[in-house]
């Protein structure tokens, strides 16, 4: 198909007529602004339609009173080279999360590589390879921020300086190699801590041939920014201890589709007792055993929305403004100096509520009519989300068109 889609050295675009703002920031999930000006892939002001001069503008898109949102985070993938996975043996998963409105993907270690090195100079290499791999390609303009080593024993803190020199900036998940003692994983994440690594740690049974069961104690001890799957991947830890590490870490706390949706449920509850939603991140731990869950961000906000008493517009916080901070992203959010990342979404057609917040509380899905990154649109219509009720209109395009891929 025929887009417009400028180069976003120069693109200007007013989104206009939006019916509700989603914002991203849990502090302030709506805001009551109906406009947005974006130049050059960036967010420029928020505001109301009467603040900008469309006819200025390069591009002009009306929302026709559909939602507009920040593009959805998935924070916890296992990517492998390019929009291929050899774990189901599929390729475009990846462009599939697209129209599930995904447009960041953060590598929780890119585990299902064939023949995955485990000796240390093989470790790297591959973290490295992955790191540039993603970097300079884009699978239908997705961010997947990849390179993320699974840690193994002999790995000593010149490793991590050596990793961190070369751009790898966060590990896989600790527990998937041979580390799986909470002493050692306190010494690795204290080296990353030292070079701006960020890290992650497996959260419940085993998930793979190799790994082993992370306990509340191991992860207590190893003390990583985020608790991965703290839900399980698959296997979660007995509620009680989920709610230990709720009650005694100040770490992120990610919940996935691929892990346990009762517990899930039950810790999103908790999170809400304990006033640390602030907390709580969202992730698909796709392409697993489970396959590809091209929807399986943005069911698990219609999950937490409808049963486990958190508002929506909270939910959509946790996949993405949330997980903006910290993962420490410059998308996540609409506001100035953001990426222009957005999901244009509505009601779906026929469904039980009367406006998208209440289909979602009700357990419905969204319809997904745009997905834009970086000032740039990259999906129209979802192929796989209900139609929406109404859709937005592109009523100004500039006069270069490029094709769409």
């Amino acid at each position: 198909m025929l887009i417009a889609n400028h180069g976003i050295e120069d693109l200007s675009i007013v989104i206009k007529n939006v019916g509700t703002l989603l914002t991203g920031d849990i502090e302030n999930p709506i805001s009551d602004a109906s406009a947005v000006f974006v130049q050059a892939g960036k967010i420029v002001v928020v505001g109301s339609d009467k603040d900008f001069d469309a006819d200025a503008a390069d591009m002009v898109i009306d929302c026709n009173g559909t939602t507009l949102a920040p593009g959805l985070i998935d924070s916890h993938v296992h990517p492998v080279a390019g929009d291929f996975t050899p774990r189901q043996n599929q390729i475009g998963w990846i462009d599939s999360c697209l129209n599930g409105g995904v447009t960041t993907m953060i590598s929780a270690g890119e585990l299902h590589y064939p023949g995955r090195p485990t000796d240390i100079q093989g470790v790297k290499a591959l973290a490295i390879t992955s790191q540039r791999g993603f970097k300079n390609f884009r699978p239908s303009g997705v961010k997947v921020h990849a390179g993320a080593p699974i840690v193994e024993k002999g790995m000593v803190e010149a490793d991590f300086r050596e990793m961190s020199e070369a751009g790898v900036k966060m590990i896989g998940e600790i527990g998937l190699g041979s580390v799986k003692a909470g002493y050692e994983a306190r010494q690795m994440v204290e080296w990353c801590r030292k070079y701006g690594i960020q890290t992650t740690i497996h959260t419940g049974g085993e998930s793979i041939p190799g790994s082993g069961l992370i306990d509340k104690d191991v992860v207590l001890e190893a003390d990583a920014d985020v608790i991965g799957h703290i839900n399980g991947g698959h296997t979660s830890l007995p509620y009680k201890q989920v709610c230990e590490l709720c009650e005694r870490s100040d770490k992120a706390m990610e919940i996935v589709h691929n892990g346990n949706e009762r517990i899930a449920v039950l810790t999103a509850r908790h999170a809400h007792e304990l006033k640390c939603l602030h907390r709580v991140i969202l992730g698909t731990d796709a392409p697993t055993g489970s396959g590809a869950q091209p929807l399986g961000i943005i069911r698990t906000i219609s999950l937490l929305a409808s049963l486990a008493d958190v508002a929506p517009e909270i939910a959509f916080c946790f996949a993405t403004g949330n997980t903006a901070r910290v993962r420490d992203l410059d998308c996540g959010l609409i506001e100035p100096g953001r990426a222009a990342d957005f999901v244009f979404m509505d009601k779906p057609m026929n469904g039980e509520g009367r406006t998208l917040l209440e289909s979602v509380r009700v357990g419905d899905l969204p319809g997904i009519s745009m997905v834009m990154i970086d000032g740039q649109i990259k999906c129209l219509r979802s192929r796989l989300t209900p139609p929406a009720a109404t859709m937005p209109v592109i009523v100004k395009q500039p006069n270069r068109v490029i094709e769409l891929r």
